[in-house]
């Protein structure tokens, strides 16, 4: 891994650990008007034979409240399927334990969070611990006997509750580390479809999560994952919206238009489902209103749980390709995908039942690929450079002589005696010699100059 790709994943975990969050934001409980006829699907094939009727009571006051119900063709769906024999995982806060809405619906658990209860049903977190049980009754809730209360859009499938601890509970655990066991428990365990509800709002994510959603995606896995809300502070999209691979969910109101506050945008939105005035079951059986691309994301997992209960040999690619290209397009949408609807918005009866074509790769992207070409975790080693002249042989130079053993420093050396020494005594004792000579000289002058000056 070359260094500036290292700086960038360290970078990433930390704006992830201080920035993650829901992608919802709960309201309080009021009535809500049901919608009809903007929220519409275009017709599609007649259903198959309808398996045994559910408990349907569309005049119920909390039924009614679930425009999605009939705004996105989810009972249209039901003729054919509810999502039996299928898993839903709930990476989250746990999901709770209300009456009636998730009874037999949660057939396994764990906590990763290290402050959770060992089957994943204890809410985690001081700051919306009942976001993991809103998702889930989104996705697969039960509702009443009688037909009567909130249900989920695939009500007979399985769930797995696997509690997280977000940034600000008691989890000591770095966020990172639990969503990719977290990830890895769904799969072992048999999940069929993993939702997240939730963004860290950092393009990047970290490299230890390339491993985690791979392991998804080759186990045949589809991953749901929230876009995120403009309303808690994402602008834009961020992991794990950002991975290739996953469907990214944005959000509508009750018309079917972009919701302002309820979604953001980004290039990898997939599709779009409802994430205004929606319902949530908490863990103490209240019932609560709520927005967000949170609740967008599990009701297209449960989509995602009827498709691949109505047709059982798809694999992932082809379940997600089927929720995106059956999905109806809105005339707001400059381009497919857009980035504020993806490919439009869900239209469950057509994606269960629309003859498609098969595709043989993810329409959302190649995580693979992605790592291949980003990560350069398979990258061959550079060649080394081959010499294109013929190497000159060079004699080899003389051996260096060394010096003598040193000996005692006021000792004369035969060096300071050959060029020291010997030339000063050559020129000392002539010279010597010569002002010898010229004193005697010098003497014998005044001499003979005293004997011829006459005495007195």
């Amino acid at each position: 891994m070359i260094a500036d790709r290292m700086l960038r994943g360290i970078a990433a975990a930390a704006a992830m650990a201080a920035s993650v969050m829901f992608a919802a934001s709960p309201a309080a409980a009021t009535p809500v008007s049901p919608a009809t006829g903007s929220y519409a699907a275009t017709a599609t094939a007649p259903p198959s034979p309808a398996p045994p009727p559910i408990p349907d009571d569309p005049n119920d006051p909390e039924r009614a409240r679930e425009y999605w119900l009939d705004g996105a063709k989810i009972r249209q769906a039901w003729s054919v399927t509810r999502g039996k024999g299928v898993k839903i995982a709930i990476i989250d806060t746990g999901i709770g334990k209300p009456p009636v809405t998730f009874d037999g619906a949660v057939a396994d658990g764990t906590d990763v969070s290290g402050v959770g209860s060992s089957d994943g049903r204890t809410p985690v977190g001081v700051r919306d611990p009942n976001h993991g049980s809103w998702v889930a009754s989104l996705a697969a809730g039960r509702g009443k006997p009688d037909g009567t209360g909130m249900i989920g859009v695939a009500p007979e499938a399985e769930l797995l509750s696997i509690s997280l601890g977000f940034p600000g509970s008691a989890s000591t655990v770095p966020f990172a580390d639990q969503v990719v066991k977290a990830m890895k428990w769904a799969v072992d365990n048999g999940a069929d479809v993993i939702n997240l509800s939730f963004t860290t709002n950092t393009l990047d994510w970290d490299e230890s999560w390339d491993e985690a959603f791979l392991y998804a995606q080759e186990h045949d896995v589809v991953v749901i994952v929230a876009a995120g809300n403009r309303g808690s502070g994402t602008a834009m999209i961020g992991a794990p919206a950002t991975i290739p691979g996953v469907l990214t969910v944005g959000g509508v109101d009750q018309t079917g238009v972009a919701s302002t506050g309820a979604s953001t945008q980004g290039i990898t939105i997939g599709i779009s489902a409802p994430s205004e005035s929606l319902l949530g079951m908490s863990a103490d059986g209240t019932l609560r209103s709520w927005d967000g691309t949170s609740g967008a994301a599990p009701i297209v997992a449960g989509a995602a749980a009827l498709v691949r209960a109505a047709h059982p040999d798809l694999d992932a690619a082809n379940v997600i390709n089927r929720l995106i290209r059956t999905a109806v397009k809105v005339p707001d949408m400059t381009h497919t995908p857009d980035p504020l609807y993806g490919y439009g918005l869900l239209d469950a009866e057509a994606a269960v039942t629309a003859s498609l074509p098969a595709v043989s790769s993810n329409p959302m992207g190649d995580l693979k690929e992605w790592i291949r070409v980003y990560r350069r975790a398979d990258a061959p080693e550079p060649s080394q450079p081959q010499p294109t002249a013929t190497p000159v042989a060079v004699p080899p130079l003389p051996a260096v002589e060394q010096p003598a053993e040193r000996g005692s420093p006021l000792l004369p050396t035969p060096e300071s005696l050959r060029y020291g020494t010997l030339p000063l005594l050559a020129l000392t004792v002539p010279g010597i010699l010569i002002a010898l000579g010229v004193t005697a000289a010098a003497r014998r002058i005044r001499l003979e100059r005293g004997r011829r000056t006459p005495n007195p």
